[in-house]
């Protein structure tokens, strides 16, 4: 703009919107970063929560509710420095940390769980300060941590470029409009220029601000021209404007004030207006930006009405264009998001090209390698309503039955959709970097892909089947209340308490370790009275029911024995204080029992004297005793077939025994490379019999999972999966009908549910059930329970501190009359053992009897019918059949009449009764002199 031309943006206003507008109930981070705090695409807002390494997730645009939804996603061990939305997925979110790494995360659509695992981790060697993904390229971003800026190609997780020619530290870099350079700005009071693709050291250098507080950068349209904010000797805020073509000294300085809080350059490159918002402050400054004098010439400025801890812009792809909006900023403060619009006061009736020329689009120009090649390629679009709607929301939600064009820049990519993009796809299968596999917009679930979303598929992985399960606790009819006195204390190594398909055994934190017996065919308020109990005699540490005598509970106990009680068949009506049998053996408390899952009468228990003992339950005693653990057993599983066992010990060492061939362990390999917490694990048997999952904490106390191949401990685990910091350990219980795995903590109130698969990407995440309110407890009830005719394929016994209730996780299928068999094949008769304990015991294997869940009335979906396509266009005889006008006009009158009514039919007032002559003459009404009448009219 120069002098004697009058600015379009003149009159530009900025509004507040009312205060039923904001996105309240929010508790935002206020730990100083170099980062936004905030950042938003075209579908959802993601910003700094008050948690570290916890960032806050919602909505752009509300749901058709009152009140948005704040969905939390834990993303890292420590603070979250900055994040960034890639330009051309809405869905796509990088978040870089002062834990060291770059995580990229799928997202789902709002109201869907959020992920619990990266699809992408890119370690660096020191805290991230700054991250931004490429404009114009997929899969490619930037990163600043310590004195180095990294060029990422996210696909190969790999950097195609170190930027290290800086003295200090790195406080800001960022992407040039067109994608070819990175401009950075350092603690060393220096502005650089790279050129990544040409050499590492930067290719043009100047000192920027006299200060080394905060400086941030911003490129306006072009290559030429930059803003930066900081600070000067006197510490007053400053906004320069740079030209590249003479770098040595600023083309423009602007002085605003003396303030501590650090400047946020918010910069739109297509009209050149620039928001200039300080943290810690309530008042936004806008100027325009020009490459003439005054370059910076100021345009409105805006009063808050609370702080602003964080701002970010509003993709202009989401603007209200026919309402003459050209920028929102959102301003994060403690505990709301506030949407400010600036408009130009103009009349919304057409699209006013000037105030809107094209912008960046959402389809890349070209891919990572074909822009490490030297491509220049931009991307483009219009923001005119018709062009706009073709073009950014086409891929999102294609029509289904027309099948769309390769966007134009992507003719040199693969046009089949569901093999993804061209950069070559690389395996997140390692240790440290297992797949992301949330729920994600892919071509199986009905709803289309844009081309970068299809881009990281290769990364991103296959998806799950059960990635829309829904968990639900069922009827309050069907809980069993008003529990009284729970232990709370029992082992870690103990799931707390157990059930089967009958009753539930829940301990006591009554005196001598009484056991509660509790009636599933009963549910129900229980009595305030006392109940009747098992009288252990001991406190309980572990307690199981016989999967073949749905009757007989063992409970161990501190004492170090172990007893077996008979219930009822009717149910505990009783205080019992003598067992059935008592087992001694062990020296020392016992941790964990388990029954043998196909031979009758075989029991297996470890104990604080480092050994586990295999128990003839048929002649009550101990039959063999394993040996070979160095320090507290954490946990043990009978593999499917029960031919072995396998232990996890506190020494971070997965053992497999085979307990008819000796006592010694056939493998022993560590079950981590690094240094692993030795705090608390579990391990369970998978994928039929050929793996082994731990659930543990890393040495940052974070909670993992480890898929082991049973045949190959000694190669160290296939995968590592990271999920949360939290202090219980996740208690696994495996479905192995449907390969899916239950994950939760006592105290928790999240289930976490993976499909496993023994080859890459060994886990599909699926939607996670979450409760209100902390469970002590949760088990899995036999496959039987489920009612399979509301796909339900797992049901689970959910203990809370008062009551326990059943969770239902269902499958949302179409055709729900129809049996699913894909969902549920045929499934181990688990109650009935397959051999004797003697016959195990010599030698002999078994295989469990199989059943079919299908109900008699119902005919597998793999068999029924397929449906028609409904038509929905109308059949080409309506167009065909023409009618002249006066057959419209006949219609129409016809239509009016019908709506009057017949013309024939008597008025209302024809039915009403008339007065006789005389009581006109000699009558007297009310409300008149006596003598007088009131006149008549007809």
């Amino acid at each position: 703009m120069n002098r004697f031309k009058v600015s379009k943006f003149r009159h530009t206003e900025a509004r507040l919107p009312r205060r039923e507008a904001w996105i309240n109930d929010i508790r935002a981070g206020t730990t100083p970063s170099c980062g936004n705090h905030i950042k938003s695409s075209c579908s959802l807002i993601a910003f700094n929560s008050d948690r570290p390494g916890v960032l806050g997730i919602v909505p752009l645009e509300d749901q058709g509710e009152d009140k948005r939804h704040v969905a939390h996603l834990g993303c890292h061990s420590g603070l979250v420095t900055d994040l960034d939305f890639s330009p051309f997925d809405d869905f796509l979110l990088a978040t870089g940390s002062a834990d060291r790494t770059v995580k990229l995360w799928r997202l789902p659509a709002p109201g869907q769980a959020l992920p619990s695992v990266p699809g992408v981790v890119l370690e660096e060697d020191l805290p991230v300060a700054v991250l931004q993904f490429h404009p114009a390229t997929d899969g490619i971003l930037v990163s600043a941590a310590g004195t180095a800026a990294k060029v990422w190609d996210a696909a190969k997780q790999q950097p195609l470029a170190e930027l290290a020619d800086h003295r200090d530290l790195v406080q800001s870099a960022i992407w040039s409009r067109d994608g070819a350079l990175v401009g950075t700005a350092c603690k060393d009071k220096h502005l650089r220029i790279f050129d990544p693709r040409a050499k590492p050291q930067a290719s043009q250098s100047t000192q920027a601000h006299e200060n080394s507080r905060d400086s941030r950068l911003a490129w306006t349209d072009t290559q030429e021209h930059l803003v930066s904010t900081g600070f000067n000797q006197m510490r007053e805020r400053e906004v320069k404007l740079w030209d590249t073509r003479l770098f040595s000294s600023a083309l423009a300085s602007l002085t605003l004030d003396t303030s501590p809080g650090s400047l946020v350059p918010l910069l739109d490159p297509d009209s050149r207006l620039l928001v200039l918002a300080g943290k810690g402050e309530s008042q936004l400054y806008c100027y325009e930006v020009a490459p003439q004098q005054p370059a910076l010439s100021p345009v409105t400025q805006c009063v808050l009405e609370s702080v602003l801890r964080g701002a970010a812009l509003l993709p202009r792809r989401a603007l209200a264009v026919m309402g003459c909006e050209v920028l929102r900023i959102l301003q994060l403060s403690d505990t709301a998001i506030v949407p400010i619009s600036y408009h130009v006061p103009r009349k919304a009736v057409e699209f006013h090209e000037d105030l809107f020329p094209d912008t960046a689009g959402c389809v890349p120009a070209c891919d990572s390698h074909t822009w490490w090649a030297g491509s220049s390629q931009q991307v483009g679009q219009g923001l005119a309503p018709g062009v706009r709607s073709l073009a950014v929301w086409a891929y999102l939600c294609p029509c289904p039955s027309q099948p769309r064009e390769p966007p134009v820049g992507d003719a040199d990519r693969s046009t089949d959709q569901s093999e993804g993009f061209s950069s070559p796809p690389s395996s997140l299968t390692s240790p440290s970097t297992p797949s992301s596999v949330g729920p994600s917009h892919s071509s199986t679930s009905g709803i289309g892909t844009s081309p970068s979303q299809r881009s990281l598929q290769s990364l991103l992985g296959p998806s799950s089947k059960f990635r829309h399960t829904q968990g639900t606790v069922l009827h309050r009819d069907s809980h069993i209340t008003n529990l009284k006195g729970l232990n709370l204390t029992t082992p870690g190594e103990s799931d707390g308490f157990c059930a089967n398909q009958l009753r539930v055994a829940v301990p006591l934190l009554s005196s001598g370790g009484q056991v509660a017996v509790l009636e599933l065919r009963k549910p129900g308020r229980l009595p305030d009275t006392a109940l009747p109990t098992l009288q252990n005699g001991a406190a309980v540490t572990d307690l199981a029911w016989d999967p073949f005598d749905t009757h007989r509970l063992a409970v161990a106990g501190e004492d170090a024995r172990i007893r077996l009680w008979r219930v009822p068949p009717e149910g505990l009506e009783e205080v019992l204080t003598t067992p059935e049998a008592v087992l001694t053996g062990h020296t020392e408390k016992i941790y964990s029992l388990r029954f043998h899952p196909l031979a009758a009468d075989v029991l297996a228990s470890s104990s604080y004297d480092l050994t586990v003992r295999i128990w003839n339950l048929q002649a009550g005693a101990e039959w063999l005793k394993l040996q070979g653990h160095q320090d507290q057993i954490f946990g043990l599983a009978w593999s499917p077939n029960g031919q072995q066992l396998a232990t996890i010990c506190k020494d971070g060492r997965v053992r497999v025994y085979d307990p008819r061939s000796g006592p010694e362990p056939l493998q022993s390999p560590g079950w981590a490379s690094c240094d692993t917490s030795q705090q608390e694990a579990r391990i369970v048997w998978v994928c039929d019999g050929r793996c082994l999952l731990v659930s543990g904490f890393d040495s940052r106390s974070e909670r993992q999972l480890l898929l082991y191949a049973a045949e190959a401990l000694v190669g160290g685990p296939l995968a590592v999966l990271g999920l949360d910091v939290a202090p219980s350990t996740l208690l696994p219980s495996y479905d192995p009908d449907t390969g899916l795995v239950l994950l939760t903590g006592k105290g928790d109130t999240r289930v976490f549910l993976y499909e496993l698969l023994p080859e890459a990407p060994f886990f599909l995440e699926c939607n996670s059930f979450t409760s209100p309110d902390p469970h002590k407890g949760f088990v899995l009830l036999p496959k039987t329970e489920c009612d399979v005719r509301e796909v339900e394929f797992a049901r689970c016994l959910r203990l809370r501190q008062t009551s326990l209730e059943p969770v239902a996780f269902r499958l949302p299928r179409v055709r729900k009359e129809f049996f699913q068999d894909d969902v549920f094949p045929d499934t181990a008769v688990s109650w009935e053992p397959a051999l004797s304990a003697e016959a195990w015991l010599k030698g002999a294997n078994g295989r469990p009897r199989l059943l079919s869940l299908q109900p008699p009335d119902m005919t597998p979906v793999s068999q029924a019918p397929r449906e028609a396509p409904a038509r929905r266009v109308p059949s080409s005889a309506q167009y065909l059949e023409e009618k002249s006008d006066q057959q419209k006009k006949e219609e129409l009158l016809n239509a009016m009449v019908a709506k009057l009514g017949n013309r024939e039919d008597p008025l209302p007032q024809d039915s009403f009764e008339g007065v006789d002559e005389d009581e006109w003459v000699s009558g007297e009404w009310p409300g008149f002199p006596k003598g007088s009448h009131p006149s008549r009219t007809r």
